[in-house]
């Protein structure tokens, strides 16, 4: 049976960094930041130490010693205990072999986005075409970079996975916003005219009251299922 992966992914970060020797919370939040991976692993200094406390009391991990330095205060070492390395190894496989339906925000804001006129959204979608461009751009730079200090590529292939994303979306949102403003996209009319009718007073309940009448054939898809017009 496959093993089901951690609701936070930032379990398995610790698990990976206390895989490689023993560390404080600390440390392991500092190995992870200089590694670039709080880019692709939400990390939270306070949730890692909560983190940190589960897996000891899960026995995926172990307190192994105290330590100090100067005037700070004390540090407590983990370690990775068999059961923790044996978790480790099947919560990575099951994320790197099964794809999971995630539930992005874009992606609600595009389910939902009839709810605003058709002009709007598209000058929303412009303003998200700059904002990628932006990222992109940042993170092409940091590419170029990890490549002139000779950083191995197997050790960024994260940073080439969300270039891939930002390219698809990029073009996505664009062709999107484009075929809004061209008047190509499939049901626009019915959309267009759902707002001139609210932006002259109608109410959306009488609006689908009687979607077809108001809507047109584009209003079919809001009828109940099996009914037809009348």
């Amino acid at each position: 049976m496959a093993e089901r992966s951690p609701g936070n992914l930032l379990t398995l970060a610790v698990l990976s960094c206390l895989a490689e020797r023993p560390m404080h919370p600390y440390e392991i939040s500092q190995t992870l930041r200089q590694r670039g991976k709080d880019h692709s692993i939400k990390l939270n200094y306070g949730a890692l130490y909560g983190v940190v406390d589960k897996l000891a009391a899960a026995g995926l991990i172990e307190a192994v010693e105290t330590v100090r330095q100067g005037r700070r205060p004390e540090r407590t070492v983990y370690a990775i205990t068999d059961a923790g390395l044996a978790k480790h190894d099947g919560w990575l496989a099951e994320l790197l072999r099964t794809p999971k339906r995630e539930f992005a925000a874009f992606e609600a804001g595009l389910a939902l986005a009839g709810g605003l006129a058709p002009d709007q959204v598209a000058s929303l979608l412009d303003e998200r075409v700059v904002r990628l461009r932006v990222e992109l751009a940042s993170v092409e730079e940091s590419e170029r970079i990890a490549q002139e200090m000779g950083v191995p590529e197997v050790f960024v292939v994260e940073a080439a996975y969300r270039l891939a994303l930002l390219r698809a979306e990029l073009t996505f949102t664009s062709e999107l916003r484009d075929k809004i403003r061209d008047g190509t996209l499939g049901g626009l009319a019915g959309w267009r005219r759902l707002h001139e009718l609210l932006d002259g007073g109608m109410s959306m309940e009488e609006i689908f009251r009687d979607p077809t009448k108001h809507l047109g054939e584009d209003g079919r898809v809001f009828l109940p299922q099996g009914q037809s017009s009348g």
